[in-house]
């Protein structure tokens, strides 16, 4: 198990969905329906532990939960206000694109082409790295040892494009094995199916963890990319992408300041920082300059938490999957998480 945390630190059909639920129209009008309907739609993954995912007590938790949430908390002023529409890969960028949610926090990479297609992401709420893991029993030790086998992948992912041209540009031969949704992939390679399973690395830790196997499988050494991971909105709605965009900052900003849900109506009353102060909007301007309430970050802090919470009770040390910060700490502690200015 330890192999997985070192390595990894470093379904509802969305035509559905569109049919029930009134659609957000292109002109740019995602919040003022948010508003309307009192109810934030969200399109997840819906099957990956530390991300997103329905646990044993009916709940939902994770990262891009938690994102959800915090969107909810400072539009709606609750973090309840939320529907959670899981999709598969294939389907999510169109679920998107129809209307059929608001936002999409599907564990899902920014890259130029998805940018392109009438969609814009909002920003990073995670920092991964493609990575590929094996069965112990086959003494595997690196990617080029996988010469003539087969790796399971999911259809439509960025995984199988960089699997494929990462073995391409080697020369070494390995038969994709593709699948429609990443439980279907996960139960063919503990079926021996495949030789190899490839993911993002904490994805690939959640689920093999997830399934009781971490003490049989191990993951290789080497990661092939680099996968900032996070939400979609529609592009166009620059009104939307504001405040889903921001919503994160918060988080990040939240934490940078000591600000948690344990402490931040004690802050509220009495802080003299002047950034405390602007980011709980006591000193007004940046609720008003979103089309928010004044209290928007406050809302977020205070019914959600800040970045470090939120990564702490998903993937970190008080979350069965116990991985470290790494790359996704707080600029300050030598990661890449940094909040740009809010004022």
């Amino acid at each position: 198990m330890r192999e997985f945390h070192r390595v990894a630190g470093v379904f509802l059909a969305w035509a559905v969905a569109a049919l029930s639920l009134p659609a957000a129209s292109a002109a740019g009008a995602t919040l003022d329906t948010v508003k309307q309907r009192g109810e934030l739609v969200c399109g997840v993954n819906g099957a990956l532990p530390g991300f997103s995912f329905f646990n044993a007590v009916k709940e939902w938790e994770g990262l891009d939960v938690d994102l959800c949430r915090a969107v909810a908390a400072a539009v709606l002023g609750s973090a309840t206000k939320v529907k959670f529409v899981p999709l598969e890969p294939k389907q999510r960028f169109d679920a998107l694109r129809s209307g059929a949610i608001d936002m999409l926090a599907a564990n899902a990479t920014l890259t130029l082409q998805r940018e392109t297609a009438e969609l814009q992401f909002a920003v990073a709420n995670y920092y991964d790295g493609q990575a590929f893991v094996v069965a112990k029993k086959l003494e595997i030790k690196n990617l080029t040892s996988l010469r003539g086998g087969s790796v399971c992948t999911v259809k439509g992912t960025t995984h199988e494009a960089n699997m494929e041209a990462w073995f391409r540009e080697r020369h070494l031969l390995v038969t994709p094995v593709r699948f429609d949704n990443q439980d279907a992939m996960y139960d063919a390679f503990l079926a021996g199916r495949c030789t190899a399973v490839t993911q993002d690395a904490t994805a690939l830790a959640a689920s093999i963890v997830r399934r009781g196997k971490a003490a049989d499988y191990m993951m290789l050494p080497e990661v092939i990319s680099k996968e900032p991971l996070g939400p979609y909105v529609r592009r166009g709605d620059e009104a939307w992408l504001d405040v889903v965009r921001w919503t994160q900052y918060a988080m990040i900003e939240a934490e940078e300041l000591d600000l948690t849900r344990e402490n931040v109506d004690r802050q509220f009353t009495q802080s003299s920082d002047p950034a405390v102060r602007r980011l709980l909007g006591l000193t007004p301007g940046n609720g008003k300059a979103l089309g928010l309430d004044e209290k928007w970050a406050y809302n977020v802090i205070g019914q959600v938490g800040n970045y470090g919470e939120s990564y702490e009770r998903n993937l970190g040390m008080r979350s069965p999957l116990r991985l470290a910060r790494g790359i996704n700490a707080l600029w300050t502690k030598g990661g890449l998480m940094y909040a740009l200015p809010l004022r």
